[in-house]
């Protein structure tokens, strides 16, 4: 009888639900079937006025399926409380996940304004859920009965999620500390938010505007053409503007002859939110650090690393300071070592100066000239950007058998964004992947990979994700395709990597993968490691013009030069990483000078003068975001790809059991330990010495 009015009640949620939306909004796509090719979103329908109305509705229709689950008085079950939680909110997830993507990807300003009033909310929210005392003690007495319950391995997971992230947010604490951690939730959402809306306003000003020709000496005819074109679109016709973007300013550092310009250029890059005007971000993260760390002090814990470690492999801060150390002494040593060679150059060339950080990308290109007989230029033309796109799905296909079927039919939200069906060898349908490559104005800057829709497979329904890639390549010009630099190169690969872990997924619940944070860029990372091995350059490195296969002596400079600057990005790379330590073990909640505390930290490590932090404060978004005590993990999952990949040199670069069996650690990826997973797979736990040997350090 019980189990019949539970039932009734929520189909009169959704029946009121139903009747509210059609009333109200009869024109939002959002409340309408999408009957569109795997339901994805018709963007050229959505609007933005379509959104705060959907994220209202979404927010209530959540709030009753919870306010149902709390309400129910048959005993709590794994069943009526987490797969209810599992299957409550999903309406406000599609919502929030087609926003999300074009505000990061495509903002205008009102975009930007929806953010600040939805963030609040959903901030809110989630609170409320997160704080519930009567829906915690229902979460509480499963996870103490789970003994008795006999729950499969994944469905442990799942309760495990449930129960920590309830207490993580807060379940645990009295009603006041409660309260002034809600404050503490929505101050830094909003903090955030703007501190990204400034970053994104520095990045997209104009770095360099040149209005004399001669300033153009030693730059590539294409750099050249890009920058008149990024000129006029900005209003300079008949001058040459250089971004703050990387395709436009690294070229320049990387030929431009003139000194004085490469100086300027790069320190309008590396103080992006540090100019002391309305864009400034010292005082916002200097807040936003404060509050961390009041927040981890009332949850219990010392720091706000403490706080996030404890769901990473390493656990705690000494153990991730550890691991950062042992790396940084063989890589300051060869940084110098690169700095010293450039120096002689400069020497020999009668220039009367140190090395500073804005010469290193000019001399290295030197260097690399010198020592072996290669630079960039070389190399862009086989570097079409479709046709590295399709050697990295031919790289896919070959280890997992997929296939890559571009679908004209599915809407994007910009231009620039295809769509491709992703399948079995067999034509079974995997997801549906969209690849975003060029900059714009409204797309921070970077390369992310996210999800419109995650895969779960709850009562046998198997929802299949949607999967997309944003990065920010060198765009066509008016007579040139996109033709990308090796960094570029490897940056397409590594986002893949991450889309075909979420593709791969085959889960019951997607609250089940709780992936950690040094754990989550394993798959991607291990995907660079083909993008130049010769075999997959002879598949797509095809000059852009004659089609012809790049030659034999080009792959063997290439793999000749495989070691050329590990110093310099592994040393730029681990000053990053420290600095994000650093100010995520303080445990007081003073507000640091922001400058001072960077300085000092990286003075604190030795970092080498030639070289900048690839990171500063003001500008470094990773922490902002989702990895704060958290950027250590390129480098600890780079450990684990060089040892994961290692397995495939020993054998073949495409050995299909080793493939398969790689393809089924990424299906369940984060529904167990992590690390017992990779032993299953590798048969023992990961060796640094590939990586060590891989970066020249050993």
């Amino acid at each position: 009888m019980k189990t019949k009015f539970y039932l009734s009640a929520l189909i009169l949620v959704f029946c009121s639900f139903t009747f509210q939306q059609e009333e109200k909004n009869m024109n939002n796509p959002f409340f309408k079937e999408w009957k569109t090719p795997f339901e994805t979103p018709p963007f050229n329908e959505i609007k933005p006025e379509h959104f705060l109305p959907a994220i209202e509705e979404g927010i209530k229709l959540h709030k009753a399926e919870v306010d149902l689950i709390i309400s129910n008085s048959e005993p709590p079950s794994f069943k009526n409380t987490i797969v209810a939680l599992e299957k409550s909110g999903k309406f406000l997830t599609k919502v929030n996940r087609v926003f999300s993507a074009i505000n990061g990807a495509n903002t205008n300003d009102e975009l930007q304004k929806i953010a600040r009033t939805i963030t609040p909310m959903l901030s809110k929210h989630y609170d409320d859920i997160n704080l519930n005392p009567k829906l915690f003690e229902k979460i509480k007495k499963i996870y103490d009965e789970r003994s008795a319950l006999n729950l499969t391995p994944e469905q442990n997971t799942l309760l495990d999620n449930y129960y920590r992230e309830f207490v993580r947010s807060g379940a645990l604490l009295n009603e006041q500390d409660k309260e002034t951690l809600r404050k503490i939730n929505e101050e830094l959402s909003m903090l955030s938010l703007k501190f990204n809306e400034n970053n994104l306003k520095e990045t997209n000003e104009i770095g360099l505007l040149i209005d004399k020709k001669e300033d153009l000496a030693g730059l590539p005819d294409n750099v050249i053409k890009s920058a008149a074109e990024t000129a006029k679109a900005k209003g300079y016709e008949g001058k040459w503007a250089f971004t703050l973007q990387r395709p436009s300013w690294i070229p320049f550092l990387q030929y431009s002859q003139k000194r004085d310009l490469r100086k300027k250029l790069f320190k309008g890059y590396i103080n992006r939110g540090n100019n002391n005007n309305e864009f400034d971000n010292k005082k916002i993260l200097s807040k936003i650090i404060s509050l961390r760390v009041k927040r981890a002090n009332l949850l219990g814990y010392k720091t706000h690393a403490d706080f996030v470690l404890e769901r990473n492999m390493a656990k705690n801060p000494d153990a991730v300071y550890k691991f950062l150390f042992d790396l940084w002494k063989p890589a300051v040593k060869r940084a110098k070592a690169e700095a010293e060679a450039m120096q002689k150059i400069i020497n020999n060339e009668g220039g009367n100066f140190k090395l500073q950080p804005w010469d290193w990308w000019y001399y290295a290109e030197k260097v690399k000239k010198e020592k072996y007989d290669l630079d960039e230029n070389m190399l862009r033309p086989y570097f079409k950007m479709e046709n590295v796109r399709a050697g990295a799905f031919e790289v896919a296909s070959k280890l997992y058998g997929v296939k890559f079927i571009e679908r004209n039919d599915i809407q994007v939200y910009h231009p620039d964004v295809t769509a491709f069906e992703v399948t079995e060898a067999d034509g079974k349908h995997i997801g549906i992947f969209y690849a975003d490559y060029y900059p714009r104005d409204g797309k921070r800057m970077g390369a992310w990979s996210s999800s419109l829709r995650s895969q779960s497979n709850i009562d046998g329904n198997f929802i299949t994700p949607l999967v997309y890639n944003v990065g920010n390549f060198s765009k066509p010009t008016k007579d040139k395709p996109s033709l990308m630099s090796i960094d570029e190169v490897n940056t397409l690969f590594h986002e893949l990597g991450h889309a075909l872990n979420s593709l791969f997924a085959n889960t019951v619940y997607s609250g089940s993968r709780n992936i950690p944070r040094d754990f989550v860029e394993l798959p991607s990372q291990i995907m660079e490691n083909w993008a130049f091995e010769p075999e997959v350059l002879k598949i797509y490195a095809k000059h852009y013009q004659t089609g012809k296969t790049i030659p034999q002596e080009l792959i063997d400079k290439i793999q000749r030069s495989r070691l050329f600057n590990q110093g310099f990005e592994t040393v730029e790379y681990l000053a990053a990483s420290f600095l994000d330590m650093d100010w995520h073990t303080l445990s007081d909640t003073v507000e640091r000078d922001v400058s001072e505390f960077e300085k000092e930290s990286l003075t604190k490590i030795g970092l080498i003068p030639e070289i900048e932090s690839r990171y500063q404060s003001t500008n470094f978004l990773h922490i902002v975001g989702g990895y704060s005590a958290g950027y250590y993990s390129y480098i600890w999952a780079a450990v684990l790809d060089a040892d994961a990949f290692q397995a495939f040199k020993e054998t073949s670069l495409f050995d299909q059991k080793i493939a398969k069996a790689f393809r089924d650690l990424l299906a369940k990826a984060g529904s167990e330990d992590v690390m017992t997973q990779y032993v299953k797979f590798r048969g023992r736990e990961p060796k640094v010495d590939a990586l060590l040997e891989r970066r020249g350090l050993k």
